[in-house]
């Protein structure tokens, strides 16, 4: 099985993070390193990347922290893996097999994934992690009977 760089991996778990325990409030970084394991070193600059891309919005001050700039059913995967990845040249191969057979390939799949990353959003991974049991910080605020 093929592995999510560790970067894109951090990004999209501080994403979802935010998505599943803000509810309308915000999160602090260090409530993301506490309940994720990501070191703070590793996930500032993430944050840092994500907000000047309009994913995420910072809120500064004694309540401050990070929401997200949009509604978590507008922002999709794949955005936020196109972000982190970047449009990154990959490795080529000077090969006639690489070159017309393999790295072409490699790009069609490649779009065939970005495609079904664009149909999911942070909403659908927050539906995962409820179906999966996970205690969101915010249930309690946002359970109310009518």
């Amino acid at each position: 099985m093929l592995g999510l760089p560790r970067k894109t991996l951090l990004a999209i778990e501080a994403v979802l993070d935010i998505a599943y325990h803000a509810g309308g409030g915000t999160v602090q970084s260090g409530d993301i390193t506490a309940r994720q394991g990501i070191p703070r070193r590793s996930l500032e600059p993430i944050l840092q990347q994500l907000t000047r891309a309009g994913i995420l919005t910072g809120v500064r001050g004694p309540k401050g922290g990070y929401r997200l700039a949009r509604e978590r059913r507008r922002i999709a995967l794949g955005e936020i893996i196109r972000l982190v990845v970047g449009e990154e040249d990959t490795e080529g191969s000077d090969g006639e097999l690489g070159t017309r057979v393999v790295v072409p390939l490699w790009e069609e799949l490649t779009v065939e994934l970005m495609s079904r990353l664009d149909g999911i959003s942070l909403e659908d991974l927050c539906e995962r992690a409820r179906a999966a049991g996970i205690h969101s910080e915010t249930a309690e605020i946002l359970d109310f009977t009518i």
